[in-house]
């Protein structure tokens, strides 16, 4: 990633079939959908295309990624808001879902994600500000920001 003054963020990684048997796209039913995502100095992530499309279940998939990524956008910036809140969060399970829809016509979207943090704060005082912070960090998400559906939340927060 590269950044310039002015705050914009440049992102690439390498995405490489794998799939080809031998035949190459010679039929619908011919390769695999494997793929190899790779971003220099981090592990490759193989991934491929969701089962119901083909693809190997045992390797992430771009529907999987999407939802991993509103999960965890939502919990970093969530976070930070509890740090600027004076909020001590101790510890953080997201139990997400979404909902995607084909269209008939091969394609498809996203019709919305529900992210459902579990959150623990360090004492009962911190609650209120603790489930506020969760809009906050909704309006921070890069990722959230950037889809054309909505991205719910059913928060829990509590205190030992």
């Amino acid at each position: 990633m590269a950044r310039n003054p002015l705050g914009e963020h440049h992102y690439s990684l390498t995405a490489t079939w794998t799939g080809n048997r031998g035949t190459g796209t010679s039929g619908y039913r011919d390769y695999a959908r494997d793929v190899t995502v790779s971003i220099e100095g981090k592990p490759d992530l193989l991934a491929s295309a969701d089962r119901p499309f083909r693809g190997d279940a045992t390797r992430w998939n771009p529907e999987d990624m999407l939802l991993a990524a509103l999960a965890e956008c939502h919990l970093l910036s969530y976070l930070h808001a509890c740090v600027t809140a004076g909020v001590q969060v101790t510890s953080y399970r997201d139990e997400a879902t979404g909902v995607m829809c084909e269209d008939g016509r091969g394609g498809g979207a996203f019709a919305e994600v529900t992210l459902r943090p579990h959150v623990t704060v360090a004492d009962a005082s911190m609650i209120q500000a603790a489930e506020r912070a969760h809009t906050q960090a909704n309006e921070w998400c890069f990722i959230a920001n950037s889809v054309n559906f909505p991205v719910r939340h059913e928060a829990t927060v509590t205190a030992p």
